[in-house]
């Protein structure tokens, strides 16, 4: 970028030296491209520690070029602690190992208690009654009664004339 910055400038600082009409000759700057490959390498870790909600894990990492080697750790919700080790490489590619430690606790049951509806203070004189329907042929029904007709209550005129709105003097867009 610095490169080009100077070849901006040194082409104005040779206009305005030049002669009027004389034609700008300047000579193009080669730029050597690099080529280059940064190593990267970084390590960290952090832990997480909240007895409010229960979670506790933690975590290390450690990079240099492509070989990776981290650990990471957390309790499961039995009590148990898983912990994986990792590593990555070029030549073995990504390998974890998984163990867990620790004694895994369970809540202890709770005891069910069943309902027991209280007893009746009255006998029940609403028991339902089983047996089978009647068939419908057998049910007795009464005769359908002609109805008579009745006028209407009140009586609606048809309408005479309709309402016309104008049209409108003037608009919003240009008149000819």
């Amino acid at each position: 970028m610095v490169a080009k910055i100077a070849f901006a400038v040194l082409a104005l600082a040779a206009a305005v030296c030049a002669e009027p009409g004389a034609p700008l000759v300047v000579a193009p700057a080669y730029v050597k491209a690099v080529d280059f490959h940064a190593r990267p390498h970084y390590s960290f870790n952090y832990g997480v520690n909240d007895p409010h909600t229960g979670d506790h894990k933690s975590q290390s990492e450690t990079r240099d070029g492509d070989y990776v080697k981290g650990q990471y750790s957390l309790v499961e919700a039995d009590g148990t602690t898983r912990t994986v080790d990792y590593t990555a490489d070029p030549h073995h590619g990504f390998n974890a190992v998984v163990s867990k430690s620790g004694h895994a606790v369970h809540p202890a049951p709770v005891k069910a208690y069943a309902y027991a509806a209280p007893p009746p203070s009255s006998p029940d004189r609403h028991t339902p009654v089983y047996g089978h329907a009647t068939s419908y042929a057998s049910a007795h029904v009464a005769p359908i009664r002609a109805y008579a007709h009745v006028a209407p209550v009140v009586h609606a005129a048809p309408a005479l004339a309709y309402a016309h709105a104008a049209p409108l003097a003037h608009g919003h867009g240009y008149h000819y």
